[in-house]
């Protein structure tokens, strides 16, 4: 990390809110580095953050911190943390392609209650990665009109070892074998793939740590762990 925006996305990976970093003028630093940490490589976050304010903002901050100012040192201070705050967030903007402000947007909107009351709450039992999934592959499902297929790749992506199956001779059907200990976290994670991408033509079945069984696939016929259907 070596500047402010990859401290940020990385402290908001790890559970961060942004207001829970703090910056403040470093008391020793490189000419060469905008962040300022005791150990160099460190991948820890810190909620006071050392920075260098002059490396790519020397106009901005030349005057604000005299060496020998001693007044108001305390209000400069949090002139310094403010203004970096919002720097960082004009770095991320720039560095973002026109689907990710998308993304950015449907999550505002997950937050707001826009999809409705079930989507908000069953988007907290998701990781910050987990909901960015969810909101790309739903531009993509606006963008193709394909449902089935975003539905399909969204859990793969939220649950690795799942299988899902598609049935649609006699009925429209989906059995979704899941491959982990059920959990009421994970049923929220499914609720809300359901609502955002399954067709409304279609079931759903899941099973959970037991397959169904499947004629001649060995591992899904081995005695008392065979799911009936």
């Amino acid at each position: 990390m070596n500047y402010i925006w990859d401290l940020l996305i990385q402290a908001e990976e790890q559970g961060f809110r942004r207001s829970d970093i703090y910056f403040t003028l470093a008391t020793s630093y490189s000419p060469y580095m905008e962040l300022s940490p005791q150990v160099l490589n460190t991948t820890t976050i810190e909620q006071t953050v050392q920075i260098n304010p002059y490396y790519r903002y020397v106009e901005i901050f030349k005057d604000l911190f005299p060496p020998d100012n001693s007044i108001d040192v305390e209000i400069q201070s949090y002139l310094l943390d403010i203004v970096i705050h919002f720097l960082a967030d004009i770095d991320r903007m720039q560095g973002m392609n026109y689907k990710e402000y998308l993304m950015r947007f449907l999550l505002q909107e997950f937050a707001a209650n826009v999809f409705g009351s079930d989507v908000q709450q069953y988007c907290q039992a998701l990781t910050k990665t987990e909901r960015e999934i969810v909101a790309l592959n739903m531009i993509r499902m606006y963008q193709t009109g394909d449902a089935l297929y975003n539905f399909k790749d969204t859990l793969k992506k939220l649950f690795p070892y799942c299988a899902v199956y598609i049935r649609s001779e006699d009925k429209d059907e989906v059995l979704l074998y899941i491959g982990q200990q059920r959990t009421a976290q994970r049923e929220r994670k499914i609720q809300l793939i359901r609502t955002l991408f399954m067709p409304i033509n279609f079931t759903l079945d899941i099973y959970w740590a037991q397959h169904f069984g499947i004629v001649d696939v060995e591992d899904t016929m081995k005695i008392d762990h065979i799911a009936l259907y």
